[in-house]
């Protein structure tokens, strides 16, 4: 009966001294790079996290929480006038809806270590008022944590392009998956 005694207390000891603890990711060194594909090519860019953070416990990733200004995105394959009138495109209602959407946010909902500091995360993303999760794998080394994430923007209705839902665009189709690669600086 001590036994049981005992082992039940040590093993609340245990589940109350793991304490999880916010890790702020520093937003001047972080980058999201963004790739957005279409029949004729591609055009690329960056997007700026708000703000952001790991939640670590035991020095292991349990959760994490991260807000984009959709403000922020430039484009880097383009330059003047074009890059601009992409950018414009990109915020306008066609795609990302900015000025009533500026920010887009990620909240981990399951994260499982993979070994070697690579974790499986899903999460749910809210982009243009509209939430649907996706997966993809973290990995996490000292002082960073990298990510390369797909979405497949039709589920955020952002259609514009789309050939799953219009007919005939021919080589003015947009493929209806983006890319991210993520960098996190803490």
């Amino acid at each position: 009966m001590k036994k049981t005694i005992f082992t039940i207390a040590m093993s609340l000891v245990l589940v109350l001294g793991a304490q999880a603890q916010e890790k702020s990711i520093d937003l001047a060194t972080s980058n999201i790079h963004w790739v957005g594909e279409k029949v004729t090519g591609q055009h690329e860019g960056n997007i700026s996290l708000k703000s952001g953070a790991l939640t670590m416990t035991d020095g292991a990733v349990t959760g994490g929480s991260f807000v984009v200004d959709m403000n922020s995105m430039t484009c880097t394959d383009l330059e003047g006038d074009y890059a601009n009138n992409l950018i414009g495109h990109l915020k306008s209602d066609d795609f990302f809806g900015v000025e009533n959407h500026p920010e887009a946010t990620l909240t981990f909902t399951t994260v499982e270590a993979k070994g070697n500091g690579v974790y499986a995360v899903t999460g749910d993303f809210t982009i243009k008022g509209k939430t649907n999760p996706a997966s993809f794998d973290l990995t996490v080394t000292e002082g960073a944590a990298t990510a390369k994430v797909v979405i497949d923007r039709t589920k955020y209705d952002i259609r514009y392009g789309s050939n799953s839902f219009f007919d005939n665009l021919g080589d003015k189709a947009i493929y209806n998956e983006f890319k991210l690669d993520v960098t996190l600086k803490m």
